[in-house]
This record gives structure tokens, sequence and C-alpha cells, in this order.
């Protein structure tokens, strides 16, 4: 009698063919076919006898931890916090629902009226802003966060392909074509762009003079050279390049109408490309113009008063919504926000105070014997 193992089934400790017996086949062979097995191979992988390593905590390691990322977090959030109270922000609520508001009037605008609406809101800066001040417009309970509102678009149309230009993506429905014509651009963001016009004042002796807004320079790099390009053709005519096309069903005039400077007209027009970069929550703000400091012996926007004139276009109270005018510097960490600064002091004053209850408790109970005397 004769017993063969092969090397693999020595392994798994399971032979693939029977035990030969005068007389008769093999036991348990199967008729010499090969026996399944659900078990896994022997190796270290699948058997989990990997290398492992897993911290043994003890009050010699906890406690500094807790200690150090106190010491560290705390003084950090300190240094942000402080960095966000030195920005200057000043922020108006233009909406109109109070009946007091000088826009009040305006309220019930719609995307074609003609004369647009206008109101001028007059305020005082208590404090003077010294560096370069950013202009931004903010809308509330505006969902540009909705599934189908951020795939209607056609971004290859936006980067100026001629075929897309007079054949839109199916992904801009409704907004695809009007009066059988195709709608550059076409889709539902660009169809709610953001139009109200502002224009700022200072008031010196009862005189109006006005700050010059730059309209250039607020859309990111990336998006005004490589995302988005105006359609290619001979020459730089707009008005021959979008033949064929027609403008959004809520815009006053076409894309190439926009602006009367060439290199900010038409898909590249810096306000477009900033209002097409969707905000993620239903509360934003999107950067509107730049006011440079001309000279650093004077504040860009010294303390004072002003006035805001108002091309009220935008309409948000059928959808209960708010507008806002902001005013802001900013500073390494960006913008105003003191909940960074915050975030990193709580979080660090709960690791210090931790730290501190634990390490009473390791003093006062951490010598004693703790293991139990056991009868022989």
């Amino acid at each position: 009698m004769a017993v063969n193992y092969s090397a693999k089934e020595e392994a798994d400790g399971h032979p693939s063919g029977g035990v030969g017996v005068p007389g008769g086949g093999a036991v348990g062979g199967g008729g010499g076919g090969a026996v399944k097995t659900r078990k896994p191979d022997n190796t270290a992988f699948k058997q989990q006898r990997l290398p492992a390593w897993q911290p043994i905590l003890t009050a010699g390691t906890v406690l500094p931890a807790f200690f150090i990322i106190g010491l560290i977090f705390i003084p950090i959030g300190i240094g942000i916090f402080v960095t966000s109270n030195n920005i200057r922000e000043y922020e108006i609520d233009y909406t109109g629902t109070e009946p007091s508001s000088p826009c009040n009037k305006c309220l019930n605008v719609s995307w074609d009226s003609t004369p647009p609406c206008t109101c001028t809101i007059n305020f005082t800066l208590e404090h003077s802003f010294e560096s370069n001040v950013f202009m931004y417009y903010g809308l509330s309970n505006f969902y540009q966060n909705h599934r189908r509102y951020v795939k209607s678009r056609d971004d290859s149309q936006l980067n100026g392909d001629n075929s897309s230009l007079l054949n839109p993506s199916k992904e801009c429905e409704p907004y695809r074509t009007n009066e059988d014509k195709p709608i550059a651009p076409c889709g539902a963001i660009a169809n709610s762009m953001f139009n109200d016009t502002l224009e700022l004042y200072r008031i010196d002796n009862e005189t109006r003079v006005p700050i010059p807004l730059i309209k250039k320079g607020i859309a990111w790099w990336t998006d005004k050279n490589v995302k988005f390009r105006n359609p290619t053709g001979d020459g730089n005519n707009l008005t021959a390049l979008f033949q064929g096309t027609t403008k959004p069903v809520n815009w006053p005039k076409p894309v190439y109408m926009l602006d009367t400077e060439p290199d900010n007209n038409g898909f590249i027009n810096e306000d477009f490309i900033v209002w097409m970069r969707t905000a993620a929550l239903p509360t934003f703000r999107k950067l509107y113009r730049l006011i440079e400091r001309k000279n650093n012996l004077q504040p860009t926007l010294r303390a004072g008063k002003y006035s805001l004139d108002i091309a009220y276009n935008y309409p948000v109270h059928s959808f209960d919504g708010r507008k806002r005018m902001i005013l802001s510097t900013i500073s390494w960490m960006g913008g105003k926000n003191p909940f960074l600064g915050i975030a990193y002091i709580t979080v660090g004053s709960i690791c210090f105070f931790l730290g501190v209850v634990l390490l009473i408790i390791h003093h006062k109970y951490g010598n004693r014997n703790t293991s139990a005397d056991i009868p022989n």
C-alpha cells in the first residue's frame, strides 16, 4: 500500500487522492479528481499571520501627548483668531424686505424690468480699510449645489468648441435652445447669472467721489486661461463668432455684449466665470470687484461716509433669498473666519484639561497595588 502527498496538500493537510486498497480503486479518491476545499491558502496574508504593531497606552505616553497637543494648538488658535479679528469687514443687506429700506421699491423686480430699478444706500465706515479691499456680493437661500443645477452646463461649449456652440449638451435642458436656436451659454447656471450693478462713492463735503472698482483679476487664472475660451474663427468679431446662437432666457443681452473690452467679453468675461464656479452652500459670497491701494501713506477706504448705488436687476424675493454687499480686507489666511481659531483653541484646551485630569488620577491612584491576593 502506498500513500502519495503533494507539497501543497501537505501544507493544507488534505490529500487529493485516496488510499489504495487491494481489489478496488481508492478510498475517498472521488474518481481520481482533486478534492475542492474552501480552506484559504496557507499564506501569511490569508491566515492573518502578518506582523502588526499595536501601541501600548500608558500614562507615560498618553499624558505627554495631551499636554503637547494642548500647548501647540492653543497658541496657533490664538494667532489665527487675532489675525481674523484684524481683518476689516463691512456688510450691507440690500434685499429691501424692510419697508424702510431704500431698495424696498425694487423688491418685486423681474428679470426683464425696463428700465432697471435703482436705489441708493448711505452708510458710514467707523474704521479705515488699510490694505487692498475686496468687494463681494452675497446671496442666501440660493442652492447652487443642487445636482441638476450643477450638471446644467456644457464645458465643451464654454471651452470654445465650435460644434458644441451650435449643438449644446442635453445636460443643459430646458435651457438648451430657445426659438429653435442654441443658447450660448446654455444651462441653468448661466441662465441665473447675477446681474446687479454696484457702484461705490465716498461723500466728501456733500460731494460724491466715485471709488475706482477693478473688474479684472477677480477670476481664477486656470478658469480664465484654460477652462473658458471664446469660439475660434476668422477675426476677433465676437458677433460673427456667436452668429446662429441666442442669449439665455433671463439675460437682457447676449454673451458677446457683456463688456466693451475684447479680453473681458464673451465666455472669458470674469463676472461670468466667477458665477459659473458654483458654491457648496446655500449662503455664499462671490468676488465682484477689487479696490486697490494707491498710496501707502493713506488707507484704501478711510473712515467716513459712503453711498452704494445699486441697479437692482436680480430678483430673490420669490424664493425668500437675500442679497448683500460685503467690503473686506484679507490676510495671509484669507478672509475673515474666526471659526478656525476658535476650533484650535477649543481642541487645545480640551486636550490640556484632560491631561491635567488624567495626571491627577494617575498621581492619586496609579501607585496602588491593584492585583488581587489569590489564596493558595
